[in-house]
């Protein structure tokens, strides 16, 4: 358990906590939510040990493991699964051991790294390394050849590695692509400590979270479920401290009423003395404040004639490289399109072409005359000119602008007259997107290209982007890793794989499944069989058929056992890089059946007693 007790915590001038105070349970799966900048990464770096209370203290019980994820990789000359490896700092300190210890050392080390399933920790790490996105040849590649966005994937992947009591995630899916994120959420919803999470994506939320700590005025207040359930208690919460305060103030008028009137008549005095004492004993009632309104508003494009863009037969790519091909497309008015697909699969080529960043290498790409596109990209916040402030970059888009409409122009997009006159570089990466979002809608454009448009923005943010483009009269391309965008905003699928892309048959339910099947070790000839059926009126016949499923899983037991034996030897064997990777992923599998078999035979014999 994590007790929080009364702790302020304060960074500069400024306090983020002030007497605040929570519990966390063992195994809870706990969301942090609040605004940007009140102090949700302040607190885990408490957590951490990187920054001290300035009152209270924080409680965990005496050897909890308390794992997060590495902001810097110290040594990036080391191998990717090697590193990952690393994060494991028993094992990896018990296989050093090895190198020098006695004989009367050597079986107790064996056995602790028995214990520690330490032959099939590559396996582990290997099958985890490929769920975020990495290739079989990435494993034995230093660190430093990967980019900044992939090394991150590898330092979360070392912090999902090595075992831990609490996990603390800040925005784990920033750096991850739709098809990685789907793969850590089915991941987390497996882990079995405590998991505090901090994420701007509402789909993670709910779908992991059973319990919502949120960030109100310098305090913190435990919600019970996920993110949907605490903004329904949260409204309720709001609705019924709003009656309570008109009854307040509904008894305060009369009996200030009565007061006024018969305070200075003396048949009426004393009854106007207990009234003011009355007043004196009504306690205020502290309405819940809602946080400032995002909103967002793209101007209204003008009508064309469909299709607005038709790409036929076309071929994309880089110098001499093709990326895409046997590219046919079309747009018309009003569609709602999410592109889907792994990192490097070319969606981002794609989206450069339609919106005639890039050329074609070959084939047709044919617009509508007037056609005008606004483009998106989370890079294009590195290339602002960051000394000029967002009303001196607009102005020259609007030359017929005064200075006051510009800045009505940036108020749309949630750029108040503070933020509009404040230098770019003094400005947050979410007002940085906004500034993006209002550049690139300056003139109207009947289609908008968004590729992961929702990075810096807070929930509040993305919800306004939702309704904004879904009040939007043109067309949308979405490329995007938030899952509860792309519901509520796409209804068709194009899915970019293999070197071109089609429109996907089905919607994105389909496709998550889709990807969790693709993540699934290759090898299934074996599955587990289905659960005995728990009610049938005959209680013999169920007691025999429970014996007889018991008898079924000792002997899968036994023969996945052996074959993990034999596995775990051949690796005393020399073998080939590739030999060691497939027979790491078969151990992987193997080792899950065998967990999962062993808790059925668990359920089977104690359901066997009770019978």
């Amino acid at each position: 358990m994590i007790d929080i007790n009364n702790i302020t915590v304060r960074i500069g001038s400024k306090v983020l906590l002030e007497n605040a105070s929570a519990h966390i349970s063992d195994g809870q799966k706990v969301g942090l939510v609040g605004v940007n900048g009140c102090g949700k990464s302040t607190l885990f770096r408490v957590f951490k040990g990187e920054l001290e209370t300035e009152l209270g203290d924080i409680y965990f019980p005496s050897g909890y493991k308390v794992v997060f994820v590495e902001q810097e990789i110290k040594d990036k000359s080391v191998g990717l699964l090697d590193f990952v490896l690393s994060a494991h700092q028993e094992r990896a300190e018990l296989l050093k051991r090895l190198e020098t210890a006695k004989d009367d050392e050597l079986a107790e080390i064996h056995e602790r790294l028995r214990l520690l399933g330490a032959a099939a920790a590559p396996a582990e790490a290997a099958s985890i390394l490929t769920g975020l996105g990495f290739k079989d040849a990435d494993l034995p590649r230093p660190l430093s050849e990967f980019s900044g966005g992939w090394q991150m994937r590898a330092a979360l992947a070392a912090a999902l590695f090595q075992p831990s009591d609490v996990l603390l995630l800040d925005e784990p899916t920033n750096h991850l692509d739709l098809e990685a994120g789907v793969w850590l959420e089915n991941r987390l919803q497996k882990y079995r400590g405590t998991l505090l999470i901090i994420s701007h994506d509402r789909n993670i939320l709910n779908s992991l979270c059973n319990y919502i700590l949120h960030f109100d005025h310098r305090k913190l207040v435990m919600y019970g479920g996920n993110y949907d359930t605490f903004c329904r208690t949260r409204a309720m919460q709001k609705e019924l401290l709003s009656k309570q305060a008109e009854k307040q103030e509904a008894r305060h008028k009369h009996l200030q009423s009565f007061v006024d009137r018969f305070r200075y008549k003396a048949s009426k005095a004393r009854q106007a003395q207990s009234r003011l004492k009355m007043l004196e004993r009504l306690e205020p009632v502290i309405e819940l404040e809602d946080d400032a309104v995002t909103r967002f508003d793209f101007p209204e494009p003008q009508e064309l004639p469909p299709p607005l863009l038709t790409l036929e037969n076309g071929s994309a790519g880089y110098d001499d490289k093709v990326v895409l091909k046997r590219l046919n497309l079309q747009i018309v008015d009003n569609d709602r399109i999410a592109m889907l697909g792994a990192n490097g699969n070319g969606k981002s080529t794609l989206a450069k072409v339609l919106s005639g960043r890039l050329g074609l290498m070959d084939g047709k790409l044919t617009k509508s005359g007037k056609l005008k596109i606004g483009y998106f990209a989370q890079h294009q916040t590195d290339e602002l000119p960051l000394d000029m402030t967002p009303v001196e970059f607009m102005s020259p888009k609007f030359p017929d602008y005064r200075e006051p409409q510009v800045r009505a122009y940036l108020a749309r997009f949630g750029l108040t007259q503070e933020k509009a006159l404040t230098r770019i570089d003094k400005l947050s990466g979410g007002e940085k997107a906004r500034l993006l979002f209002a550049a690139m809608a300056y003139n109207a454009p009947e289609v908008l290209i968004l590729d992961e448009p929702t990075n810096h923005l807070d929930i509040d943010g993305r919800e306004a982007l939702i309704r904004a483009l879904n009040e939007y009269k043109g067309s949308v391309i979405l490329i995007a890793h938030d899952m509860h965008l792309l519901e509520l905003v796409a209804d068709t699928l194009w899915l970019v794989d293999k070197g071109s892309c089609k429109v996907y048959d089905g919607d994105l339910e389909d496709y998550r499944n889709y990807l969790l099947r693709k993540a699934a070790p290759e090898i299934k000839e074996v599955k587990k069989a289905p659960p005995v059926e728990t009610v049938k009126a005959d209680t013999r016949a169920e007691k025999k058929e429970t014996a007889s499923r018991l008898r079924r899983v000792e002997r899968e037991i036994e023969k996945l056992e052996a074959q993990k034996a034999d596995l775990e030897a051949a690796f005393a064997s020399p073998l080939s890089a590739d030999e060691i990777i497939s027979k790491q992923k078969d151990l992987a599998w193997i080792s899950n059946q065998l967990h999962d078999f062993e808790e059925e035979w668990l359920e089977l014999s104690e359901k066997l007693e009770r019978l």
